[in-house]
């Protein structure tokens, strides 16, 4: 058992821990369960639950919720173009967002998918220094989809 003022009593029966911890006024709460003999402490409930409470909230607040940015492009897209949607993919991995690229293909351009597999590794070999490949380029109808993340 551990006292209110945080020294150890050593090994103490339920019923003089519990008469201890009425006589402070406080609660007697089990620390671990599985330690052999239990190891109990006398403290106020409350209080101890509200600490938990705040330090979850504290660690929900500052934890980074990684979204999934998606860029839509052509297989012949133009250069300045393709320049201002690389500027937002670098973006997208400065603040830590994966990023989805997405080749849409219409009408006889399905007849040309290597142009389309030619602009996705042009795209991998541009980020290669900020990113990796998380999911390499595949077709899905008339998509072709690669999605990319962080380094």
């Amino acid at each position: 058992m551990i006292d209110v003022d945080g020294s150890n009593r050593g090994d103490v029966s339920i019923n003089d821990a519990l008469l201890a911890a009425e006589e402070a006024g406080l609660d007697l709460v089990e620390i671990s369960p599985n330690a052999q003999p239990p190891v109990v402490k006398i403290l106020d409930l409350g209080k101890l639950k509200y600490a938990n409470q705040k330090k979850a909230a504290e660690a929900r607040k500052n934890q980074k919720v990684i979204e999934i940015k998606e860029i839509k492009m052509r297989p012949n897209i133009d250069d300045h173009d393709y320049e201002t949607k690389m500027k937002a993919v670098r973006r997208f991995f400065e603040e830590g967002d994966k990023v989805k690229l997405t080749l849409r293909f219409r009408g006889r351009e399905m007849a040309h998918m290597e142009l389309g597999m030619q602009l996705l590794n042009k795209v991998r070999e541009e980020t290669a220094a900020i990113a990796k490949v998380e999911a390499e380029p595949k077709l899905e109808g008339r998509q072709m989809m690669m999605v990319l993340a962080p380094r």
